[in-house]
């Protein structure tokens, strides 16, 4: 058997997440080693919603796309065992799908190539309508019957108007990423789980991976 070699790729836009911990999530900030700290409800359930500005899979252009992937741990993420589900824009072709799916589950090396070893059982990829907005400093995300997340800012005590932000502390997006919380309503419903993170940890920030 013939092994085909990745294609080279880099992906640009932007990201949100929304888990049940507590604000400020522990498993980026605490005194322990990043990913190592108990959630603060025992389990990690979270949902990371991506919009493509611009992308590129080998010669498959990725640009306006958007993806959805969500993860359950059972204690501390660097532990290992993840529940993930991965949902890929129905805008998307066979060849954009794929790509899609290389580059979030981890195949395709990169950010989640990091994380791809903890994970312990994919529930599905499914093909779904995605709506991912942003609206000022606020994200949301929605797929009919499933999944409506949106998170704003954590308040400032520089101003309304400011974020706090972090830099050099999630690999999403080293560069930074905002603290946020997840708004009312902010649930999903698949695979016989529903989770409702209103209220709870958020962050977001600028998209810039790539395998090279």
């Amino acid at each position: 058997m013939v092994e085909t070699a990745t294609p080279t790729w880099s992906i640009t836009g932007d990201y949100f997440e929304n888990c049940n911990c507590a604000v400020v999530c522990p498993c980026l900030f605490s005194p322990a080693a990043p990913f190592s700290s108990p959630p603060t409800e025992g389990a990690c359930e979270v949902a990371f919603a991506f919009h493509l500005d611009r992308g590129s899979f080998g010669d498959v252009s990725l640009d306006g796309l958007n993806a959805v992937l969500i993860a359950r741990t059972p204690g501390p993420m660097i532990d290992g065992n993840w529940q993930v589900a991965l949902y890929l824009d129905e805008r998307a072709d066979a060849g954009q799908q794929q790509a899609l799916q290389a580059i979030f589950a981890g195949s395709a090396g990169g950010v989640m190539g990091g994380f791809a070893p903890l994970i312990g059982e994919v529930l599905g990829i499914r093909t779904v309508p995605i709506t991912f907005r942003i609206e000022g400093k606020r994200r949301s995300v929605e797929i009919p019957d499933v999944m409506q997340l949106a998170v704003r800012p954590v308040p400032s005590a520089m101003g309304a108007d400011q974020e706090i932000v972090a830099t050099n502390a999630h690999p999403f997006a080293p560069q930074g990423v905002a603290l946020a919380v997840g708004e009312e309503g902010s649930t999903w419903s698949d695979y016989g789980m529903r989770w409702d993170n209103s209220g709870r940890n958020g962050h977001y920030g600028a998209l810039n991976w790539s395998n090279n």
